[in-house]
Parts: structure tokens; C-alpha cells; sequence
């Protein structure tokens, strides 16, 4: 699919950042892609940008609105129905990353039609996957994997593919959710992948590639997680990972909006995530932490960098602040055998 750019950002009635991911992640990895948001009267996040209504948006030159939410389950609700509608109205394409298909919308696939306006989901492709085969494949791979869901995988992934290509690498960034599809227009929802497929999909999203190429994979939940754990694993098997990168948020002490669900330390992490991958990779190994420090301050990120650098004799970044480059520079060190 081609998605028709530039984008109007919807947030519904969200009250949350980290629902709106999708959203943020836009607004920071193809800003000049967007136009604005758009909130319903209840919503309350604000991403710094323009708002917009569906009809000032397309006058600003929006051609799509995008449902920038990611909530618990991917459902769309009703009470988003006539924002949908009226943005169809309003000559915009609907671009959805979420489980729900939106045709399932009362009268949106008719509006559509009558306006010759596109709905595209993102999340639903037609490409049939075949069952892991196991198969060893040429070229590196690197999977950002964490200690919870949405906690920066996906940037890390964008940061590291930056971060080697700057360096005269040949590298892929390899989306695996509907943002990150959204941002690089091409990849696989692993999450709609009929489980028994999962692992092929990640096969079929990384092919054999030249020795020296690193496909930079986005990770997706996380293998503590009680409801997205499936989809870890079996991306981690398909991926064969030859490089780790763990991802984690320090404020954190339980799964997001799973309070009963502890954390792991980033020891029992690490370790799970060894032992998962060794299945399809024998000699996969870290090369790097990942920290979503937004909350912290200076003092206390350079704090718990030292520590954690010290501790585990890993580069330690937060991808939004300062890059990936320290960890694109380990990766460089660990495998002289990939380097031009």
C-alpha cells in the first residue's frame, strides 16, 4: 500500500502519551509529514504541534488522517466513529494501525467510496507466511527487545539504523508495528500474524542479505509481558538475532497498566532474552542498553548510566538525547567479520 502523505495526527479522547505512540512517534521520526493533531473535546494530550480540525487540516494540506493511538486490545470506538466520518468528509484518506478493520466503522467504507477517499489498515496485509524454517540467513541482524511494551524499541531501532548508516554502514530499519510501517512505508504488523506464522514473518522481513548489511529489527512487547509475550518469542526466533539491544524505562516497577506484574531486573532480562534467541542463534549476544531517561534528571541519567555501564560492560544511551552511536561503534567491535 502507499500511503498518501502529509498527515493529520488523531488522538481521540486520550488522555495518556503513551497511548499515543503512534502519534509521537510521527511527529518525531517524519515531522515533516505533519500537518497537525486533532482531539476530541474529552483528549487532553497535546503533542506541540498545530491542532487542526479535519477540515482545517486538509486546507493546510493534509491528504490522510492518521489514528495515532495505540490503546489495550486495538479496538476502534464509537465514540470516534464521527470524527472518522468526518474526516473521510472532509477529503481525508483514513490511515489505521489498529486490530479493528475500518470498514467495520458504520457508513465509513460508503463515505469513502462516494468522497474516493482511501481506508487504509495499516495492521491487515494479504501476504501469506510460511512457518519458520530456522534456516541460518546471510547478513547481521540487530532486534531491539525490552523489559516492557512502549518504552522505546522502536526508537532505538531508528536511532541505531541512523547511527550505523552515519557511520558508513549498510543498514535496514525493519518495522514490525504499524508506526514504524507508517514511518518507513514498508514491514510487517507482527502482532496480526496468526501465531503458528509469526516467526516465518520475521524470516520474510529479514532475507538473506550481503555479509556486511545489518538489518535493524523493531522489537515488539516484551517476553514478562502477560498478554504480548507470544509475540516476542516468535520474533525473536525468527529474527535470529546476532545483536541484542535491551530497552527499559528505570521509573518503571511493573508492567504498563499491568500493576500486578513486576518488572525483571535488567540480569533476568538479558539472561530470558539469551536463552529465547540461542534457539535460532547460537552466538547471539548484547550490545548495548537502551533507556528512556525523559523523566529523569541530568544528574540522575548520568548517574544511572555509570552504574549500569559499569555493571554490565554495555554502552548505555538514551536514543532520544544522544543517538546510538556508542552502540552502532560496539557493534562495529563485536563483529569485525560484518564490517566493509
Amino acid at each position: 500500500m502507499k500511503l498518501t502523505k502529509p498527515y493529520l495526527l488523531f488522538l481521540g479522547e486520550s488522555r495518556s502519551l503513551g497511548e499515543c505512540k503512534t502519534a509521537a512517534g510521527l511527529r518525531d521520526w517524519c515531522r515533516s509529514d505533519v500537518v497537525g493533531q486533532y482531539s476530541l473535546p474529552a483528549g487532553t494530550v497535546d503533542l506541540g504541534i498545530t491542532r487542526h480540525t479535519p477540515e482545517s487540516a486538509y486546507a493546510a494540506g493534509a491528504r490522510s488522517m492518521v489514528i495515532g493511538i495505540a490503546p489495550v486490545g486495538g479496538a476502534i470506538p464509537p465514540a470516534w466513529w464521527p470524527a472518522l466520518l468526518s474526516a473521510v468528509e472532509a477529503g481525508l484518506d483514513i490511515v489505521s494501525g489498529m486490530h479493528t478493520r475500518l470498514k467495520s466503522v458504520p457508513g465509513l467504507a460508503a463515505a469513502a467510496e462516494r468522497r474516493g477517499r482511501n481506508l487504509f489498515d495499516v495492521r491487515h496485509s494479504d501476504q501469506v507466511f510460511s512457518a519458520a524454517s530456522g534456516l541460518k540467513r546471510t547478513g547481521m541482524r540487530v532486534l531491539t527487545v525490552g523489559t516492557d511494551c512502549a518504552l522505546g524499541k522502536k526508537y532505538t531501532a531508528l536511532a541505531l539504523t541512523k547511527a550505523l548508516q552515519g557511520a558508513g554502514r549498510a543498514a535496514t530499519f525493519r518495522a514490525t508495528g504499524q508506526t514504524g510501517i507508517m514511518i518507513s512505508g514498508s514491514g510487517v504488523a507482527i502482532d496480526a500474524v496468526v501465531a503458528d506464522f509469526i516467526a516465518g514473518a520475521a524470516e520474510w522481513l529479514s532475507p538473506n542479505n550481503k555479509p556486511d548489511h545489518w538489518d535493524v529489527i523493531e522489537g515488539q512487547g516484551a517476553l514478562f509481558h502477560p498478554a504480548y509475550a507470544g509475540v516476542t518469542l516468535g520474533l525473536v526466533h525468527g529474527s535470529q538475532p546476532d545483536a541484542l539491544v535491551l530497552c527499559h524505562d528505570p521509573l518503571r516497577t511493573t508492567i504498563d497498566e499491568y500493576p500486578h506484574c513486576p518488572l525483571p531486573t535488567l540480569r533476568e532480562a538479558m539472561d530470558q532474552y539469551i536463552t529465547a534467541a540461542r534457539v535460532t542463534n547460537r552466538a547471539v549476544r548484547f550490545v548495548g542498553v537502551s533507556l528512556n531517561t525523559s523523566k529523569l534528571n541530568d544528574e540522575h541519567r548520568k548517574r544511572l548510566t555509570v552504574e549500569l555501564e559499569k555493571e554490565f560492560k554495555l554502552p548505555v544511551i538514551d536514543p532520544i538525547r544522544e543517538g546510538a552511536a556508542r552502540v552502532a561503534a560496539r557493534m562495529v567491535e563485536d563483529f569485525p567479520g560484518a564490517n566493509s
